[in-house]
């Protein structure tokens, strides 16, 4: 099958990968559409050593089981279901997890993929593939609120207008919060604008130390020493950068100003195709360019280099 495989020489397009078996409550997946993430860029410079099949969001259509024949997205965090911590509750930090396009596990920018039975939801009727393809980082944007719940009325700065930002001051605007999303990007900004969040450029903007919620979506090691400067006394800081190589950080800040620190992965993605369909989230604007699997290594290319851009669809059935 047509494949974009990671390997030590970087990312590179083949035509005859092997289609993945499904084994147990497994179940295969024809792929439609696939999202470029930032976590991709990361695991090609180095992030987590993975190598194999790239990409972790997407919508297909399921080959078996009770959703067979219809679309689907995945939960991308596939857990042992028996050790303490799945039982516990805490399957997504199982330490024998498997993670589609991350950890163990080829991911989904290929014709076809597997994931457990469990881990599939169906595509509400009538939702653009389009749309579908964003639930996965939806829900990463979702699991702020799940885990820092805002009352309303909160001042939070979202560092970085990229995809996950942009959908992360979403969700807290939503939420009733006052949101202030702060860039580099002139282009990434003016989305923002249109959809009435403010903004404003980094290189223009003072930190104040007034901000009750800051998020880190910078994608940057300098993601966390910047919060450091927005953040109020006693506020929160929520991480969800993830980059590869080593981050050094001063923290007597956090000490001296009693913040709160707290790492932030995946999230609810139930809830998330919800917020799509309701209006939660808007993701039209954020599409950039649509590319065939084909020309996925000039997207992943341009998705590093085009800061510009905020995001990149693969259509992995071929563009007519």
């Amino acid at each position: 099958m047509r494949a974009v495989v990671l390997e030590a020489g970087g990312a590179r397009f083949v035509d005859d990968h092997p289609v993945p078996a499904a084994v147990g409550s497994e179940i295969l997946v024809d792929v439609l559409e696939a999202g470029i993430c930032e976590t991709d860029l990361q695991l090609m410079a180095g992030y987590m050593k993975f190598r194999g099949v790239l990409g972790h969001e997407f919508v297909g259509v399921a080959r078996s089981g009770r959703l067979a024949g219809r679309r689907v997205v995945g939960e991308i965090n596939c857990p042992c279901g028996s050790c303490s911590t799945c039982t516990g509750g805490l399957g997504n930090h199982c330490s024998q997890r498997t993670v589609l396009g991350i950890l163990g596990r080829d991911g989904a920018f290929a014709e076809r993929l597997v994931l457990p039975e469990a881990n599939l939801h169906e595509v509400p009727e009538g939702m653009p593939d389009r749309v579908a393809v964003f639930a996965e980082p939806a829900a990463a944007a979702l699991q702020v609120l799940e885990q820092v719940p805002p009352a309303g009325g909160e001042s939070v700065v979202v560092l970085g207008a990229g995809r996950l930002g942009n959908l992360c001051a979403q969700a807290l605007a939503a939420a009733g919060c006052r949101v202030r999303v702060v860039g580099k990007h002139d282009e990434k900004l003016s989305i923002l604008d249109r959809m009435g969040i403010a903004t404003s450029r980094l290189d223009d903007t003072s930190p104040d130390h007034l901000a009750d919620i800051v998020v880190d979506a910078t994608g940057s090691a300098s993601g966390l020493p910047t919060a450091l400067g927005f953040v109020r006394p006693r506020g929160t800081i929520v991480l969800k950068t993830t980059i590869a190589g080593d981050q050094r950080l001063v923290l007597a800040p956090i000490v001296i100003d009693e913040v709160t620190v707290v790492g932030s992965r995946c999230g609810p993605l139930a809830r998330a195709l919800e917020a799509l369909a309701d209006g939660t989230f808007d993701v039209t604007p954020l599409v950039g360019d649509v590319y065939d699997l084909e020309d996925a290594v000039e997207a992943l290319q341009r998705a590093g280099s085009d800061r510009g851009v905020v995001k990149l669809v693969l259509s992995v059935e071929k563009l007519l």
